[in-house]
């Protein structure tokens, strides 16, 4: 039987020593805060992040360096027959594609998968591999099996200030001026490829509200089977709010599906980068 190792990026959301546990491996995602280059969850954590991100800092995303993954790998193979490699979401970046071209030189021993996924729905994917790596599956039938899956997840995520949207270029200065002076929240869909809007609420409370509408929405519908059969996982994430709030949305979410457990885990930076701290969202994915 193949010796198989599962690795993915900090995209994922899984920790230096959540790997440990999980008998993963994680490549950490660069980040360039004023042109300083920075690695998540080596010398870069999700306060220091923030802090940067509040003062003004000038932050960019970036892909992980091209000899960084392939070290990577070479170093994984001395130990092990194949590699199953998941990165983030094709739709949201382009690190999915430099891999699968940089795979290409390794004779079918790394499979980079495609599964359209980030942050807590990507994480569910690197548990689902390393599990169907211990049934003995060899890379290409994980690769396959997650890739057939790929479209069944969904994350919607509530935006708590419009500033960091109207930075990206997201949403228009005007619009911004106009969602601000209306306490507006805009809601936002992750539904496989891309990050697109949702819904625009007045308050925090309509639109935790709407997003927890449109989750139970979806498990009675197009993952009404997968839910039943609790093939299932629920996720709540954030992005640097207080204890308090947390807790608030928790329960909300708890009283709404009662019968599941929560993964509760802070949004990938990658999404934070982008929509700035004070975030809540909701997350469901096959399992």
């Amino acid at each position: 039987m193949s010796k198989v190792i599962v690795v993915t990026d900090s995209n994922s959301g899984i920790t230096p020593d959540d790997a440990k546990k999980l008998g993963v491996e994680v490549i950490p995602m660069p980040f360039y805060i004023d042109e300083q280059m920075y690695y998540e969850n080596i010398d870069l954590t999700q306060e220091q992040f923030y802090e940067k991100l509040t003062a003004g800092g000038d932050i960019k995303t970036s892909m992980p360096l091209v000899g960084d993954v392939t070290d990577k790998w070479d170093e994984f193979l001395k130990e092990n027959d194949e590699i199953v490699y998941i990165p983030m979401s094709s739709g949201l970046s382009s690190s999915c594609e430099t891999a699968y071209m940089l795979s290409q030189d390794y004779d079918g021993k790394v499979q980079v998968v495609n599964n359209q996924r980030i942050s807590v729905t990507m994480r569910q994917s690197v548990i689902d591999a390393k599990n169907l790596a211990e049934a003995g599956k060899n890379a290409a039938e994980i690769k396959q099996i997650l890739e057939d899956a790929k479209f069944e997840s969904s994350i919607y995520i509530m935006v708590d200030t419009l500033n960091y949207l109207k930075k990206g270029g997201r949403i228009t200065p005007a619009a911004a001026a106009l969602g601000t002076l209306l306490k507006l929240k805009p809601v936002l869909q992750i539904q496989g490829e891309k990050l697109d809007a949702y819904a625009k609420e007045r308050g925090m409370k309509k639109a935790r509200h709407t997003m927890i509408e449109a989750m139970q929405k979806e498990v009675q519908t197009r993952f009404k089977e997968l839910y039943d059969n609790d093939n299932f996982k629920m996720c709540i994430a954030y992005s640097d709010v207080d204890d308090e709030t947390l807790q608030g949305w928790v329960d909300e979410v708890k009283e709404a599906f009662p019968d599941k457990e929560l993964l509760i885990r802070p949004l990938s930076l990658s999404i934070g980068c982008h929509i700035g701290p004070g975030a809540l969202a909701i997350a469901g994915c096959r399992k």
